[in-house]
């Protein structure tokens, strides 16, 4: 929980507030943009929750911060709260929440299916989601976008017996045990509906998915842009090439999607036309910054 010692400045006066351990990771300024707003290098409450919707939205927010950052001075029922992740976003497809510090907050996705669920990178291993996820059939993969968002996926695997599947080229000492390591830069097929697609660029052996055509799920790749009003990529977070990573999103045009599902920044939803012109633009945008 937060400390109220700790507690900053910006915040407005209230129950819930942030502390100044947050990192910056804007999992709660998307979980609850109605209650946490960006501010500077961390976030705070520019608005207190003032009906039910409100409050549970920062209550959902106040789990699934990475560094237990947000806290309310009042205590109040969580349960609503901790039964809501998995998370819907749209068809068989639900965000995770829980994230895990060592992701640096990245956000995790959850795929309820009838042959077996799948989570797209690991989030923080917590009771609740961990019992939640039992509660619908456990998970049968956990398919790793990249070196950085592997969190507690050895206690998944060990909890659920998911196999794992992440590009050769991120792992590491701690992800050696990992089943399924594809090597080439080829696309690979996991199911008929589920494509792993390499794209090296922020990370040698970064990785994303796509599945049934709709949903892409991007790790560190590919995200959005409010203020460009286009998808973008992190120049300054690009730890391999950003050649790389250009030449991996111009291969992301073979495809068709309409949600783009990322670890860290803001998702987009458009129609497939659209979202091809925007990953145009943002290739454009990449090239003038190489």
């Amino acid at each position: 929980m937060a400390d109220p010692a700790l507690r900053l400045p910006d915040n407005v006066s209230g129950n819930f507030f942030v502390d100044s351990t947050c990192i910056d990771c804007d999992a709660c300024r998307q979980i609850a943009p109605r209650v946490f707003h960006d501010s500077g290098d961390q976030s705070a409450v520019h608005h207190q929750p003032e009906n039910p919707a409100e409050l549970l939205s920062a209550q959902k927010a106040l789990l699934t911060c990475p560094t237990a950052s947000i806290g309310s001075v009042e205590k109040s029922d969580m349960k609503i709260a901790l039964a809501a992740y998995p998370e819907r976003i749209e068809d068989d497809v639900f965000l995770c929440g829980f994230a895990s510090e060592s992701s640096f907050g990245a956000i995790s996705y959850f795929i309820e299916r009838a042959d077996g669920n799948i989570l797209i990178d690991s989030p923080r291993f917590s009771g609740p989601l961990v019992r939640n996820i039992a509660a619908r059939g456990g998970a049968r993969q956990m398919l790793l976008t990249h070196q950085d968002d592997v969190a507690d996926h050895a206690k998944f695997h060990e909890r659920f017996g998911c196999e794992r599947v992440m590009h050769r080229g991120d792992i590491r000492t701690q992800t050696a045990a990992i089943e399924i390591q594809p090597a080439a830069n080829d696309p690979v097929a996991l199911s008929d509906d589920l494509l792993m697609i390499p794209t090296p660029g922020h990370t040698r052996g970064h990785a994303v998915y796509l599945y049934r055509n709709r949903f892409l799920f991007t790790g560190d790749h590919l995200a959005w842009s409010e203020s460009r009003g286009h998808l973008y990529a992190f120049r300054d977070a690009c730890w391999y090439s950003w050649t790389e990573q250009i030449r991996s999103m111009e291969r992301l045009l073979d495809y068709s999607f309409e949600l783009v599902l990322p670890g860290h920044g803001r998702p987009a939803r458009l129609p497939a036309h659209e979202m091809r012109r925007s990953l145009e633009r943002c290739i454009s945008w990449m090239k003038e910054k190489d």
